[in-house]
């Protein structure tokens, strides 16, 4: 039981606060005069019994819940916080005070004895900061090893074999043009030119110029805080998709594969490349390096992928194809070619797919085994020019756009998914649907506008226990929800 003055106000407020043996913290106010309970509410904290640790914060009472995970409830800034602390499991808790930490923690964790500092009040994440080489562009996590394998990419950038190239030209390009005379001293030049390595964190990279790419594959371990494995790919080769799927056809059974989709010599105006390839690649040493299996030619950008029922799921350009493992290379086996621009985004939920184009939204498919086909039975009157997509349920989809709007769409209750599509175009104009589109048209259900560009969109549950909530981040890198 604590007593905890609520921000600014003369006034206080007497909780009581209970630790149950399930993991779930309740909370009540209780009347300081009666004695009477009200307000009463619950969070599930972990998996083991609740501790409660009365500590100062601030001046103020506050209370250490402490289960398979050590939470905070406090008042900071007039407001109620129940917040998780990011440090190791804590077995005991008590207030501590001295001339080096006024307000701290002293606590057992395991064998060991601590003392801690509580920093940071009313942040809602934590985050550590890792240096990369290349702008990283999206990752994917292996649950076996909780390992990330990440993508980079930048624009206007050399690899590390051009620059050491490009050196060695203009190296040799300093001796060729130099006179008679000096050319002792152009050596001596061009010698010391090639031995100095200047930092790129302090005097920046060179620019490579329009169209020229650089891009690795990066393996990460979260916990230690390293990198296992690099894999860098060509110059002007950029790498732009990454997913983890495994195969129903796998010689090995549940083995997990990484798939990688790259362009080659992307033009981003006009948007125009020589190709694109697939690399799939296998996990070993407990997902931390991995190995080359086969490498599949497309014909644009693979610009989304995602694993759909033992197969992979595809965006090349503004086709939706379904790929299988080969021995020799990724097997194509149906497509879809009623994408109108560019597929940025693939989300999948039983036989539905929601594919996002950049510049007509959203468009649900659905996949019939029987007639292997895709056929797109929905899509959306508006011409948002998506960035995110995400499916909250079977029926609805929340869409963020690069103009800073967050909308969720719904399909209609009347709508169906058993449509028929027609691939020789011979259909009655007035069987078809509207707006040249899909049959069935999607409602909006609501609409946000956050004033920044959408750059991921996720529904999840941020706590064990707690509710879902949609996650989104944004360009300036806000994370909010």
């Amino acid at each position: 039981m604590g007593q905890q003055e609520e921000g600014g106000t003369n006034s206080s407020t007497m909780f009581l606060n209970i630790g149950l043996s399930i993991g779930v913290l309740t909370r009540t106010v209780m009347d300081t005069v009666t004695g009477e309970l009200s307000d009463t509410r619950t969070r599930y904290l972990g998996t083991r019994a609740v501790k409660l640790f009365r500590i100062p914060v601030h001046g103020v009472d506050a209370v250490l819940a402490i289960s398979s995970r050590t939470w905070l409830s406090y008042f900071y800034q007039s407001r109620f916080h129940l917040s998780p602390l990011s440090y190791d499991t804590l077995e005991y808790a008590c207030g501590f005070s001295s001339e080096q930490c006024t307000q701290g923690v002293v606590a057992i964790s395991t064998n060991t004895l601590r003392i801690l500092a509580l920093e940071k009040l009313g942040a809602v994440f934590n985050q550590v900061t890792m240096p990369l080489k290349y702008t990283p562009r999206k990752f994917v996590i292996d649950e076996e090893s909780s390992n990330m394998i990440l993508i980079e990419t930048d624009h206007n950038t050399f690899t590390e074999n051009s620059k050491n190239q490009r050196k060695q030209q203009i190296a040799e390009e300093m001796v060729e043009t130099a006179d008679e005379e000096s050319k002792m001293e152009a050596a001596k030049l061009a010698e010391q030119f090639l031995s100095e390595d200047l930092p790129e964190e302090i005097f920046s990279s060179p620019k490579a110029g329009n169209g020229m790419w650089a891009s690795q594959i990066r393996i990460l371990s979260p916990i230690k805080q390293e990198t296992l494995e690099i894999i860098k790919f060509e110059q002007n080769e950029a790498a732009f998709s990454i997913c983890v799927c495994q195969f129903n056809n796998s010689p090995v059974p549940g083995l997990t594969y990484i798939v990688v989709g790259t362009s080659r010599d992307l033009s981003l105006a006009p948007r125009q490349c020589s190709g694109g390839f697939l690399y799939t690649y296998r996990l070993v040493d407990d997902g931390s390096h991995m190995e080359l299996v086969h490498k599949t030619p497309v014909d644009d950008v693979p610009t989304a992928l995602c694993p759909f029922q033992g197969r992979l799921l595809v965006g090349v350009g503004k086709l939706l194809r379904i790929y299988d493992l080969g021995k020799k290379k990724l097997l194509r086996k149906c497509e879809n070619k009623h994408i109108p621009n560019l597929i940025v985004g693939i989300k999948c939920s039983g036989n539905r797919i929601l594919c996002s184009d950049n510049q007509e939204s959203i468009h649900f498919v659905k996949y019939k085994a029987g007639e292997n086909s895709l056929v797109a039975f929905a899509d959306d009157t508006f011409p948002r020019w998506v960035t995110q997509a995400t499916m909250l349920d079977y029926y609805t989809a929340a869409v963020g756009d690069k103009f800073g709007n967050l909308a969720v769409m719904r399909l209609p209750q009347d709508s169906k998914d058993n449509v028929e599509d027609d691939p020789t175009g011979n259909k009655a104009i007035w069987d078809r649907g509207l707006l040249n589109g899909a049959s069935q048209k999607l409602d909006m259900i609501n609409m946000f506008h956050i004033g920044e560009s959408v750059t991921y969109l996720e529904l999840a549950t941020l706590i064990p226990g707690g509710n879902e909530a949609l996650v989104y981040t944004t360009l300036s890198g806000q994370s909010e929800c």
